[in-house]
């Protein structure tokens, strides 16, 4: 902005200042209330098998208001205590706050310190405070780890910023709010990795099963993520137009699917921006047209990797060699080699199982009365995700999918250097999600199409996970990989003899280890991140 454009904002704000009441920041109370499942006290105790997690919650200076012209910011100090014998984690949320004020124009850090005079240093940056219509509450910073018998010190800045947009509407604005600290949440040593993993996202465990067969157009795992059983343990997964998945790594947006088993983190790439759902981008795809692999008259290149043998495949253990790539595996891994092992992420990555189900249960579980289940040559042969998320209207599962993330054939479970559970076949530590986490994930059973939930692109994508292997007409041979459609449905689409532009949008594990760093919300505007 040039000076005559500066001076004319600063005349409109100080004009607009005179002429209406300044910006009041009201905090009220002298204590918040911590939330548990077992009430609302001002200083609650929870106590455990081996030992308790007391934690109190002080707003310190008994509260203020404070009146606040552009430019100028204000103070505010917590304390939180730990006078058990566990540590603790914990959040600070604002209390039925309402901000008006337009996006940038109120900003916030919270800053940490571990005695009251000591040097304080940056949970939360510079970030704007939550913008509402109504009086609601929202995260203002999570994972706060309190050690047992622990006193810390916290300080909030809240500044009303001059800035190059207009602020007419500022002038009429007004933010209130008070505070209190949530998620009350017992860092237990004896916690899986994955339960840890769970805490430091501020999630809980949601009971019972969705019915997988229904799109899910809400956000069903707002109250606790649901759980299933992978090959590493319990894994806690998303569902439906989840708002708090979002993930900012190696400089691009991801989404969350699932907390793995060890603790890890599986995410899927979602672009270089943050896209709210519904939102139709081939940004949102890392590669925008590619085939699955460079044949389609052959049970093999249903493989994430296959037999190098030419022509046809002759028994099952050769048509599933994993000796050559397919195009797919090739593009992805070097998608990833240029923009995290080059850019010094690979580190930060899990190398987790990525599962190409091959196999081949049988026309009875998949309803293809001519499944031969063989799994080679141009014999029909229908897979197990095939029979699992009910593709066949005869088959037992079509109105009753049952999706699962363990991999049944150590030969199917793609790793790149784990050799106990996987088959250390890949070059680097990345894949595709599979057909039963988009079920997970909420599309619904099979073409069913939903724009609400969070892995709709409007582009076609593909997974990880076979269908089958069939000869439509008796003419023509279609070796069928699971694909997301441009309307979000579980579809189908052939490796390589395609009738639409297929992308990919890859999945990575982040370590346990490096999510246990992580800070944010996991919204568009505050993703889960390491600064």
């Amino acid at each position: 902005m040039n000076d005559e454009g500066q001076r004319k904002v600063r005349k409109g704000i100080t004009i607009g200042v005179i002429a209406c009441a300044l910006m009041l920041v009201g905090f009220l109370g002298s204590y918040a209330y911590f939330i548990t499942n077992i009430g609302n006290n001002k200083n609650q105790e929870v106590t455990v098998e081996t030992g308790t997690m007391a934690l109190v919650f002080s707003d310190g200076n008994n509260g203020f208001n404070k009146e606040l012209d552009f430019g100028e910011s204000a103070e505010k100090t917590f304390t939180i205590e730990n006078t058990g014998s566990r540590e603790g984690v914990v959040s600070i949320s604002w209390m039925n706050l309402l901000n008006t004020y337009l996006e940038g124009s109120v900003t916030y850090t919270f800053l940490e310190s571990d005695t009251e005079d000591g040097e304080y240093t940056e949970i939360v940056s510079n970030k704007n405070v939550p913008k509402t219509t109504v009086a609601e509450d929202k995260v203002l910073a999570s994972g706060i780890t309190i050690p047992a018998g622990i006193k810390k010190y916290y300080k909030l800045v809240i500044q009303l910023n001059y800035t190059d947009f207009d602020q007419t509407e500022d002038f009429q604005a007004k933010l209130e709010t008070q505070f209190k600290m949530t998620e009350g949440i017992l860092k237990d040593p004896t916690l899986t990795p994955a339960e840890k993993t769970l805490a430091k996202l501020g999630k809980t465990i949601k009971e019972g099963k969705p019915n997988f067969a229904e799109p899910a157009t809400t956000d069903e795992t707002s109250d606790g993520l649901y759980t299933m059983e992978d090959d590493y343990g319990t894994s806690y997964y998303y569902r439906g137009a989840v708002e708090d998945n979002y993930v900012k790594f190696a400089g691009f947006y991801w989404r969350i699917i699932r907390v793995n088993g060890d603790g890890s983190l599986r995410i899927m790439y979602d672009g270089t921006s943050a896209y709210v759902n519904g939102t139709n981008s081939t940004n949102r795809l890392a590669l925008k047209d590619v085939e699955w692999n460079m044949d389609f008259d052959d049970a093999k290149y249903l493989g994430y990797m296959y037999s190098p043998e030419n022509g046809p495949s002759t028994n099952k253990e050769e048509a599933q060699t994993n000796e050559t790539n397919s195009v797919i595996k090739t593009e992805v891994e070097n998608w990833y080699k240029t923009n995290i092992a080059e850019k010094g992420y690979d580190d930060y990555v899990s190398d987790s199982i990525f599962c190409n189900d091959r196999t081949t249960p049988g026309k009875e579980e998949t309803g293809w009365s001519y499944d031969t289940a063989l799994g080679y040559g141009s014999i029909y042969t229908a897979y197990g995700a095939s029979a699992r998320l009910g593709v066949n209207s005869s088959g037992p599962n079509y109105n009753n999918p049952v999706p699962k993330f363990k991999c049944e054939n150590k030969n199917d479970a793609f790793t790149k250097e784990d050799v106990e559970k996987g088959n250390g076949k890949l070059e680097e530590k990345i894949g595709l999600i599979t057909a039963d986490e988009i079920v997970a994930a909420g599309s619904g059973k099979f073409s069913t199409a939903n724009s609400n939930y969070y892995l709709y692109k409007g582009n076609m994508y593909w997974s990880l996970s076979p269908d089958r292997i069939d000869f439509e007409g008796y003419a023509q041979v279609y070796v069928n990989i699971f694909v997301v459609t441009a309307t979000g449905q579980l579809s189908l689409d052939n490796v390589a003899y395609n009738y639409h532009a297929v992308g990919a949008a890859p999945v990575i594990s982040l370590s346990a280890e490096y999510v246990s760093t992580m800070s944010g919300e996991g919204t568009t505007t505050s993703p889960y991140e390491v600064k």
